[in-house]
């Protein structure tokens, strides 16, 4: 038995009923990885193997403390981790060293999972491609020449090339929803607040981005997310707990689905992607949804501007410090420099502007969803690129004016917090993945995953293994 191959759940069942040890877990894990990472760069900062061994070990003996008892785990490479190497890809942090954990791996740990080391991402998550001057470049596992995306694509590479059975992934641009449509696995974009955020800084005023989880299975996906959106007092905008896991099985027959498309063709789209975003609609109409296909509902340039704004005026609050000395300066990428450049120079006035717009897309929002139960665009407007290239410049012969602009599909879910469920699409003519994002009211998660099971059941896409190394 190949326990590569089988999901967090299955893993953690076996384990709970003692048929497989954790330390057998732990090897298995190890000697992929060091078959198969230094082809793609997913996994970084791996920690001492025979370090991990004894740690599985002695799990072997204990009790479970959780789900997650004994399972290998890699944490995305924004997060601080308690004694293993925490860059975020920038040159500054190359030696950083925490001696606490961020909130999310030490949920993480207290599930029993084995922190083994972290994934991949763009220099503090900038940017929907996984390269920074630390720890180099992820490829994509089913053609290491191209993209894994980002700035989850480290732990969507990860997932696919099975060098961990789940992972978390953070999404503030499309950065769980793009990685997962480039590498053929499941990402979820919860509710802004279900998952709670470390109580630093600011707490009220930036709400565009969440982490969440990233799996093979929709399963994986809510059982994870139980751990991850544990209510947190120090947090305003926490929500609720629910048992996203319970009840997953249920009948979709009769849902009312609606497909944005490339929203009238203000989003334009590499040849055959929206093709092949239109079998997913194909499977869900099988399942006996009701598709309908939507215009714009909104300007998609009013949406842009709110974003640009509110994004850059958030990344500003978070790296003005190290714009501010001249010697960290030096060490930002231009487009860290770029937004926090925009940043500082957006007035109060700006920002109320941009909030506005936001407040105007959500209402119009709620009323689409008087229609429908769920909403579908694209993951991305690309299929996944050369490595070499930092962001795509043109699609289809229109010329992006940023470094981002290339993934303005997913912004309209951004924007407003909504959840969203990213699903495998299947592959196109060069056998490359691509995936559709599943959106609906804030609230919705429970729903949309039960959605995504289906349409997982239906499908498996995952299941489609890279080619072997």
């Amino acid at each position: 038995m190949d326990l590569t191959e089988l999901s967090a759940s299955e893993l953690s069942r076996l384990i709970h009923t003692r048929a497989v040890a954790p330390s057998e877990v732990m090897a298995a894990f190890l000697a992929r990885i060091e078959r198969v990472n230094p082809a793609i760069n997913a996994v970084v900062a791996l920690r001492d193997p025979d370090v991990l061994m004894a740690e599985a070990k002695a799990l072997d003996r204990a009790e479970p403390a959780g789900w997650l008892h004994g399972i290998p785990f890699a944490i995305k490479d924004l997060q601080r981790v308690a004694g293993v190497l925490s860059s975020s890809g920038h040159p500054g942090l190359a030696t950083f060293v925490p001696r606490a954990d961020d909130m999310l791996p030490r949920r993480i740990r207290a599930a029993g999972a084995v922190i083994v080391g972290k994934t991949n991402v763009p220099e503090f998550g900038l940017g929907s491609h996984s390269y920074n001057p630390v720890h180099g470049v992820t490829g994509n596992p089913y053609d290491p020449s191209r993209s894994a995306g980002g700035s989850s694509g480290g732990a969507a590479a990860a997932l696919a090339a099975r060098l961990v059975p789940v992972a978390d992934g953070s999404d503030m641009m499309g950065s769980l929803r793009n990685p997962a449509a480039f590498c053929n696995v499941y990402g979820f974009r919860p509710t802004f607040g279900l998952v709670p955020a470390d109580p630093e800084g600011d707490t009220f005023l930036h709400q565009l981005a969440t982490d969440g989880p990233m799996a093979r299975t929709v399963e994986d996906l809510a059982r994870l997310l139980e751990i991850l959106s544990v209510p947190e007092a120090s947090d305003p905008h926490s929500r609720p707990w629910e048992p996203f896991s319970a009840a997953l099985d249920v009948d979709v027959n009769g849902l009312r689905i609606g497909w944005l498309g490339d929203w009238g063709g203000a989003y334009p789209t590499e040849v055959g992607l929206l093709d092949l975003c239109g079998s997913a609609l194909v499977t869900l109409s099988n399942l006996g949804c009701q598709v309908e296909a939507v215009p714009p509902p909104f300007p998609a340039e009013r949406i842009w501007e709110s974003w640009i704004t509110l994004r850059s005026w958030s990344v500003a609050a978070g790296l003005s410090p190290l714009y501010a000395d001249p010697r960290s300066r030096a060490q930002l990428k231009p487009e860290a420099i770029w937004e926090i450049e925009r940043g500082l120079s957006i007035s109060a006035t700006d920002i109320h502007r941009a909030s506005v717009i936001r407040s105007q897309w959500y209402a119009t929002l709620a009323r689409l969803f008087d229609r429908f139960d769920a909403l579908v665009l694209p993951s991305a407007q690309v299929w996944p690129f050369a490595k070499e290239q930092t962001w795509p410049r043109a699609i289809a012969g229109r010329e992006m004016d940023t470094y981002h602009r290339w993934m303005e599909v997913v912004i309209p879910v951004s924007l407003v917090g909504l959840p969203a469920i990213a699903v495998p699409a299947g592959f196109g003519e060069q056998g490359l993945p691509m995936g559709v994002q599943i959106f609906g009211p804030k609230g919705a998660d429970r729903r949309l995953l039960r959605l995504g099971q289906a349409y997982h059941r239906a499908t498996d896409w995952p299941s489609r293994r890279p080619p072997q190394p």
